[in-house]
């Protein structure tokens, strides 16, 4: 079957990763201020006296951004955070998109002729998109260390305020990056891994609960056809990743605290020490503070509720993107499918 017969449904894993890849980029660009923001908000250390608590709603966070660094400082890593959000989207939709029709077609071959497959369980859909999320994990994270790191701005000293990035400093990819190795070494640019893996449930939480909303809604419509508009998309969407983030917001915190390095600054602050530019930190001390290290020393200063610093400005701009992503995800296909068609012409 040619290129052009075959129907958006029926994408490839990569034209499926192609589209959701897009998606994610314009998604994301549209509410990149608020991603600014919330990274900040999040990577403020826990203090016991709670002078880091003032001006953490995300309006204020914005504002003081802007008066004191511009229109640029709201765009702050914005190149790494476009292509991290692309590879991890893309490689999210062709993890998915392989291992949930691998599954399907295992459990359809299993079937008697004519037989039509019952939908997946809400276990196997979240097994299927822990899976891919993990995977995409791996290859990803070291994008997203640098991304974050710019939008924070790398301060340097300890007890020094992440929200305040340091000035005259070199913010670009490459700066970055070589940064990060000279300091930590090359596994570095793999910081908070382990939170990352646990967070692979966010996106299969939130694809799953899209799955089976939508199927539901589908079922209850009495409708036969598996699309919906993109108004409803957006509002199942909104509530999906409304649901995933507050379920795993606790180690969000935790995984940008370890990529920003603010968990190592505070406690270095603690120890009265200073916070080196070479491996000497990192050699000093054998592994950096922990996702549970974390979680657990906010509970002893905060409580509960610290755990949810910032969680106002994660769910604005998580839900706003996913919810943009969800509404936009058939016309991204489209574009994925002319993107085929002209690069399968061009090869002939």
């Amino acid at each position: 079957m040619s290129v052009q017969s075959k129907p958006v449904q029926q994408l490839t894993p990569f034209g499926a990763a192609l589209a959701g890849a897009l998606g994610g980029c314009f998604s994301t660009a549209v509410v990149y201020p608020l991603d600014v923001a919330k990274t900040r908000i999040q990577a403020l250390p826990a203090d016991s006296k709670g002078k880091n608590k003032a001006g953490l709603s995300i309006m204020a966070v914005l504002l003081r951004i802007y008066k004191q660094e511009g229109l640029a400082g709201l765009y702050r890593g914005f190149g790494a955070t476009m292509l991290n959000t692309f590879s991890m989207q893309y490689a999210y939709f062709f993890f998915y998109s392989f291992v949930r029709s691998s599954y399907i077609k295992r459990l359809t071959s299993k079937l008697p002729p004519g037989s039509k497959l019952p939908p997946l369980s809400t276990a196997a859909e979240l097994l299927l998109g822990a899976l891919a999320g993990a995977l995409a994990q791996i290859f990803t994270i070291p994008v997203s260390v640098i991304a974050t790191r710019q939008q924070v701005g790398r301060p340097r000293k300890a007890g020094s305020d992440p929200s305040e990035p340091v000035s005259g400093t070199d913010d670009s990819f490459m700066s970055v990056a070589k940064e990060i190795v000279e300091e930590e070494g090359v596994t570095g640019l793999w910081l908070g891994i382990k939170p990352g893996l646990v967070l692979t449930v966010n996106p299969a939480i939130t694809y799953g609960a899209f799955e089976r909303v939508k199927s539901l809604v589908l079922l209850a419509r009495g409708n036969s056809s598996t699309k919906m508009g993109p108004w409803l998309s957006f509002v199942i969407g909104a509530l999906s990743k409304t649901l995933a983030t507050i379920v795993t917001y606790p180690y969000i915190m935790a995984k940008v605290r370890i990529q920003a390095r603010s968990a190592d600054i505070e406690d270095a602050a603690e120890k009265h020490e200073e916070l080196p530019h070479t491996h000497e930190y990192h050699h000093k001390h054998s592994k950096h503070v922990g996702a549970l290290d974390i979680l657990a020393r906010v509970w002893k200063r905060e409580g509960f509720t610290g755990w949810y610093q910032g969680m106002e400005a994660q769910i604005t701009k998580a839900v706003l993107s996913q919810a943009l992503l969800f509404m936009s995800k058939e016309q991204f296909e489209h574009w994925a499918l002319l993107i085929m068609i002209f690069f399968a012409r061009l090869r002939r």
